[in-house]
């Protein structure tokens, strides 16, 4: 810039109000290449004798949306957009437009032997805009209804069909990765926290949008109705579907890494004092239901096992459930001498539904569950002596990592230690 530049923009400073030269240095800033003699006379024109009307007659002319053409079949050029098309985009760009120079390029290209087509592209917090047109003035108002798209958080579908909506991404991860790790009643429990929780409070909205306080409100809520066990579910659903859309690059961030969740303090079983573990197994004398209460009290299968309990031997084997990746492990356990007589003339065991089970059992003793007789073999075992390390192999708990690799206890010793189950 000459000297004499510096003086007519000096002049400009005196004659115009700041809004007037704020566009009039953006105009000049963002003019195509190939137009510095416009440029130029705007800055030449005489500040003394210029009025303000004239310098906007003079700009007008850069802000009518004209695209430097080149004489190359395929350019590269910066496009302005008139006040009207500046207005018409979303607040927070249009703000960047005017104030921070954000620019918008136009690659013009061959599309056929009479037709043209213009590419318009600019990059804004670190998310590619990119359209393109036959028309120029087509081209521009995708441009607009893109910015508003980024705006609203619409990701453009990518073409490896990952889904950007938060329902649609919850199913791609349940039917891809969630239901390869855990047993189909774990899957079965989370999808229908799932249903009623979770879908119905975020629905199709794009998980782009999903803010850690509309993550909150949901836990709050679920904590203000009492439902704490409920919560920890959902805060542990909504922490993997998140986590899984980060890896997808579907997501920035884990808006559940700013909510705040405590998890609550759940109820442990209590057991069976041994005046109720007589009176249950007396109450279901003459009944089918008799054996499939002995079996529960005196194995200590968690009640989703029970379908899968089968007699070998001098054993009664089931499938443990708490093991993860879609592994199938057996749990061993002795016939013991408080269970032996149940079983005399038993050639398979037959489960009624659990549902009947808890029914007759919550008849009972509505202060417990069924889950307490599982609590109650544990507790009996202790006192009777049994070895920890049989007692864990007993009831499916696992023994760490170096112990599942190092211990393979044999059938003696797991028979002999279930010898001791007795009183």
């Amino acid at each position: 810039m000459t000297y004499e530049d510096i003086q007519n923009l000096m002049g400009l400073f005196q004659l115009m109000n700041y809004k007037a030269l704020e566009n009039t240095l953006l105009t000049l800033k963002g003019l195509p290449q190939g137009t510095q003699e416009m440029a130029r006379t705007i800055l030449q024109t005489p500040a003394h004798s210029a009025t303000l009307e004239e310098i906007q007659a003079l700009t007008s002319q850069s802000n009518a949306g004209i695209l430097e053409q080149s004489k190359d079949e395929s350019s590269s050029n910066i496009l302005i957009f008139t006040k009207k098309e500046i207005d018409s985009m979303p607040r927070g760009f249009r703000k960047q437009f005017r104030c921070n120079g954000l620019t918008a390029h136009v690659r013009k290209r061959r599309s056929g032997r009479f037709n043209w087509n213009y590419e318009i592209r600019c990059q804004v917090n670190y998310q590619k805009v990119n359209v393109s047109a036959n028309n120029l003035e087509e081209a521009k108002q995708k441009f607009i209804k893109r910015l508003k798209e980024v705006e609203s958080g619409v990701t453009e579908q990518k073409d490896n069909g990952i889904p950007t909506t938060f329902d649609g991404f919850a199913n791609y991860f349940f039917e891809n990765f969630y239901k390869r790790k855990v047993i189909a009643s774990t899957l079965r429990i989370a999808l229908n926290q799932y249903k009623n929780h979770i879908k119905p409070h975020f629905g199709d909205m794009q998980i782009k949008s999903v803010t850690p306080v509309k993550c909150q409100a949901l836990i709050d809520k679920l904590d203000a109705e009492g439902k704490g066990k409920t919560a920890d579910d959902v805060s542990s659903i909504l922490n993997m579907i998140f986590k899984a859309a980060v890896k997808h690059c579907v997501l920035p961030n884990n808006p559940m890494d700013m909510v705040f969740h405590k998890q609550h303090e759940r109820e442990h079983g209590t057991a069976l004092t041994k005046e109720e573990e007589k009176l249950l197994l007396t109450s279901m004398t003459g009944t089918p239901h008799l054996t499939m209460f002995a079996i529960a009290l005196y194995t200590g299968m968690r009640p989703n096992e029970y379908e899968t309990a089968k007699l070998d031997g001098k054993f009664i084997v089931a499938v443990n459930s708490k093991r993860k990746d879609g592994k199938v492990e057996y749990k061993k356990i002795p016939i013991t001498p408080m269970l032996k007589p149940y079983l005399d003339g038993v050639e398979k065991i037959k489960f009624c539904s659990l549902r009947v089970l808890r029914e007759r059992f919550n008849k009972l003793f509505p202060n417990h569950r069924l889950y307490d007789l599982r609590t109650t073999f544990y507790t009996r075992c202790q006192e009777c002596g049994v070895s920890p390390v049989a007692r864990d192999s007993f009831v499916g708990h696992s023994l760490g990592a170096l112990g599942n690799t190092y211990t393979d206890l044999s059938d003696e010793f797991l028979l002999k230690e279930g010898e001791k189950f007795k009183y």
